[in-house]
């Protein structure tokens, strides 16, 4: 019986070491190239588009998708989805170059200000195919806002950068509205 238990344990030990490979865990070392990493000498990308949030009408680009649980003048704990077209110039017939897809929420008790959660994905032009994402705290009533981008695909792997969002137009009645992105990213 203790051969077999012994015969066992060698046996355990030893699937252990193949499937880990040569000892090195979950993890390895790459070599560097054009495939895996990033190119050694980065560029630095300005982008310039309009982000159209549309609320209302029959074909809505942003739907509340948690309602306001509390009395809050914040609107503190509402959910939208969104799935925001981008544009080259504040009119929306200006041409389509992307969209925003994600979600905002305000997340402060004390003003109005979002936890902005959204990809970047570009359909038309030099970048298309690729996304960026951002993930940062949009104060929608400062003059500028700043988010980090936190990551990206395609010709934006790698990638760092922030986004500074200026409201371009909010109109009332409608609710909708225009912010002017400018976007800079290394990649």
């Amino acid at each position: 019986m203790s051969r077999l238990i012994f015969a066992f344990s060698l046996l355990s030990c030893l699937a252990v070491a193949a499937a880990t490979g040569k000892g090195r865990g979950y993890s390895e070392t790459l070599e560097a190239n054009t495939q895996n990493t990033i190119p050694r000498k980065d560029k630095l990308t300005h982008i310039h588009f309009f982000f159209h949030d549309i609320s209302t009408g029959p074909n809505p680009s942003a739907v509340n998708i948690v309602p306001q649980r509390s009395n809050s003048s914040t609107y503190f704990g509402m959910v939208y989805m969104i799935d925001d077209p981008l544009t080259m110039e504040p009119n929306l017939s200006s041409g389509i170059i992307g969209r925003a897809q994600g979600l905002y929420a305000p997340a402060s008790q004390e003003e109005v200000a979002l936890l902005q959660a959204m990809n970047l994905v570009f359909t038309e032009g030099e970048y298309k195919g690729s996304t960026l994402t951002v993930l940062g705290r949009n104060s929608i009533f400062a003059k500028v806002r700043e988010m980090p981008v936190i990551g990206g695909s395609g010709a934006f792997r790698f990638v760092r950068g922030y986004v500074l969002a200026r409201t371009y137009e909010f109109n009332k009645k409608t609710l909708i509205t225009i912010v002017e992105y400018d976007v800079y990213v290394w990649h």
